[in-house]
């Protein structure tokens, strides 16, 4: 089903009295204190969602926090601890909780489960939802191309959880890369990798790096914190957050960031879950299938306001003109054609579509000119290869 942020008179209804007893459980990597970042997003999303379906987050939501994702034994017993509190539907945000989710549905068929970023589900209780984030990091890039050109530095670094081994940091990576060359197309991305989703300390040293030893002028991220934007602003140059607006984290770097609106799909899953009147089973068809994988059409990912103060003249401008393309479903980013945006003198916005074949960083071709972006099922699972312009450093 489409999903839809918005609350018609069938949500408000879906609020009443007979939903007095329903619970959502969720599971957290981070503190459900944390006031930017990763866990901070998903947490806003289930309680921004839940007040719009009329349930009340003080009462009817049971959280589980700071559950590292590379501990099965601690994921399993967070959701034997939800599942002991009555919880109804279950939320795991994290890619490792993957595994410990199925087998946990399997155990308790009776408990809606819902997990973010993975790939594993089955046809009853339990589906998995990602989005296009790839989407909204193209945006983001062509704010960091166009401030790349008004500096007079081509260089873009990026610290990234993981690389190539993940298709999420991996199409994340490239989509903001060619997103920077639309406008740049000299743009380079330096990238360097933590070997983990979250790591504060690192996330700081690995972006001083980058501005230090790459001389990069914007930095980007795909990690939990906003330590690599206070680390921009530290330096005097300038970044791209990522999961939520972190321009108040650092008010003279920030530019946009790439974000994730979670309440779309936590308002679809819950009415969901409660249309299932209890039958768990019923969850993943009423849901149209074990995967969600909404994107800037549904309103699920986009950029977040941008920071006026610091973003080039024409950005705003050349944003739209994208994002047009995208929703429309006239153009995505990983296909044989390539976008070319310019900002002209009189502040309008020129976008030109070429057929070009998406190449790797290694010379071979991804796509031919011309032809159809990857499958969904790639850019979700198996891309493995960094479009040309992207460097590890």
């Amino acid at each position: 089903p489409a999903a839809s942020g918005s609350t018609g008179t069938a949500s408000s209804e879906a609020g009443s009295a007979a939903n007095t007893d329903f619970k959502v459980g969720a599971i957290y990597i981070n503190s459900k204190n944390d006031t930017a970042g990763y866990t901070y997003a998903h947490h806003n999303g289930i309680t921004t969602a839940m007040k719009e379906l009329g349930l009340d987050p003080d009462s009817q939501l049971v959280i589980v926090d700071e559950v590292s994702d590379d501990d099965y034994d601690k994921i399993a017993n967070a959701v034997d601890t939800l599942v002991a509190a009555d919880c109804n539907i279950i939320f795991g945000i994290s890619f490792g909780y993957m595994q410990a989710m199925a087998d946990k549905a399997e155990e308790y068929p009776d408990v809606i489960f819902s997990h973010a970023t993975g790939y594993m589900s089955n046809d009853t209780n339990f589906n998995n939802y990602f989005g296009r984030i790839y989407q909204a990091r193209y945006l983001a890039g062509v704010a960091a191309g166009l401030k790349s050109l008004e500096i007079g530095n081509n260089n873009l670094g990026y610290v990234s959880a993981f690389g190539t081994e993940y298709a999420e940091t991996c199409s994340g990576i490239n989509g903001f890369t060619l997103g920077a060359q639309s406008v740049n197309p000299d743009a380079k991305v330096y990238v360097k990798e933590l070997g983990t989703w979250a790591d504060e300390v690192n996330e700081s040293a690995f972006a001083k790096e980058l501005i230090q030893n790459y001389n990069c002028g914007v930095i980007s991220q795909h990690c939990d914190s906003a330590q690599p934007q206070i680390a921009a602003q530290d330096a005097g140059v300038f970044g791209c957050g990522y999961n939520s607006d972190m321009t108040a984290d650092a008010p003279k770097a920030h530019l946009t960031a790439a974000i994730w609106n979670w309440n779309v799909y936590y308002h679809t899953a819950i009415q969901t879950a409660m249309d299932c009147n209890g039958d768990a089973s019923q969850f993943v068809t009423k849901m149209g299938g074990p995967a969600y994988y909404g994107g800037l059409a549904e309103g699920f990912v986009d950029v977040s306001p941008l920071n006026e103060a610091t973003v080039a003249p024409g950005t705003a401008e050349a944003i739209e003109a994208v994002k047009a393309k995208i929703t429309s479903g006239e153009w995505d980013v990983f296909s044989g054609v390539k976008l070319h945006v310019t900002v002209n003198n009189d502040g309008t916005v020129s976008v030109d579509q070429a057929d070009e074949a998406l190449v790797d960083n290694a010379g071979n071709e991804i796509v031919a000119a011309g032809g159809p972006s990857v499958e969904d099922s790639v850019i979700t699972g198996s891309m493995n290869y960094f479009v040309a312009g992207v460097e590890e450093a």
